[in-house]
């Protein structure tokens, strides 16, 4: 497996999406989902995105399991220039893990589902004089085998996490419809999934526009994965979570 190569494309595809859409392809960054992935084709998957794409922003990655953040946080620093990746925890997280994420490398937790769980992490951060961005991850698809707030609670919740100490809001995440492909291996439920996407953005707009979130920052819209990036994109996402694009199929619904 060509990783290199299959980061190029990636970028590629982005890059035709943001065009389609009439975007700037550099508003919308990459994010690798690195679950089971050895620390060594992360690490060269980091290099191909900063060889491709020399912005000299941080490469992100998404883990979903704390475990597996705080096993190769360490050694991708160690091997990495500084300053050179951005940690994220994209998978749901129990409340007695929130110390092993504030002691790890991650700067934003895009999975906060709830008010408790925002107190909690917003408690911690205080007790360990840090601070930490969060994202609201959102139920667009009312499956109830993904986590997430209820999209008519979301905006007020959002308004809500904005207030706690030591967390910032920086935006929201959401998991898709999980495409259906014709014959032709086209995904023949886009209308769908987009309506999903297009409803997250919608939160983010309302959210933004309602002044509960001070400080002038785009809120972001992490959405969108290996399969259906493109539409993604097409509805406003600034973050796209691919991991089996580029390191291969691993059975998770997360990239």
């Amino acid at each position: 497996m060509n990783i290199a190569a299959n980061v190029a494309a990636v970028l590629s595809r982005i890059d035709i999406a943001a065009r389609g859409a009439d975007r700037n392809p550099e508003e919308i960054r990459l994010l690798l989902a690195t679950k089971v992935q050895p620390v060594s084709e992360i690490a060269e998957a980091v290099a191909a995105v900063r060889r491709f794409r020399p912005n000299g922003s941080p490469v992100l990655i998404g883990e979903n399991r704390v475990q597996e953040m705080v096993e190769k946080a360490p050694t991708l620093l160690e091997l990495l220039p500084a300053g050179s990746v951005e940690f994220h925890e994209i998978g749901p997280v129990q409340k007695n893990k929130i110390n092993s994420v504030l002691r790890s490398a991650v700067s934003c937790v895009e999975s906060i589902d709830s008010f408790e769980l925002a107190q909690a992490f917003s408690d911690r951060c205080v007790a360990a004089d840090r601070t930490l961005r969060v994202m609201l991850q959102v139920n667009v698809t009312g499956e109830t085998s993904k986590s997430g707030a209820h999209p008519s609670s979301a905006p007020a919740l959002a308004a809500q996490i904005a207030e706690l100490p030591n967390l910032t809001l920086s935006g929201f995440m959401c998991l898709g419809l999980p495409p259906q492909f014709d014959e032709q291996g086209g995904i023949s439920n886009t209308e769908q999934i987009r309506a999903g996407y297009r409803e997250l953005a919608e939160i983010r707009d309302i959210v933004g526009q309602s002044g509960a979130i001070s400080g002038g920052t785009p809120l972001e819209l992490s959405m969108g994965m290996s399969n259906d990036l493109e539409l993604a994109i097409a509805e406003g996402a600034t973050i796209v979570r691919v991991g089996s694009a580029i390191f291969g199929a691993r059975g998770s619904h997360y990239a």
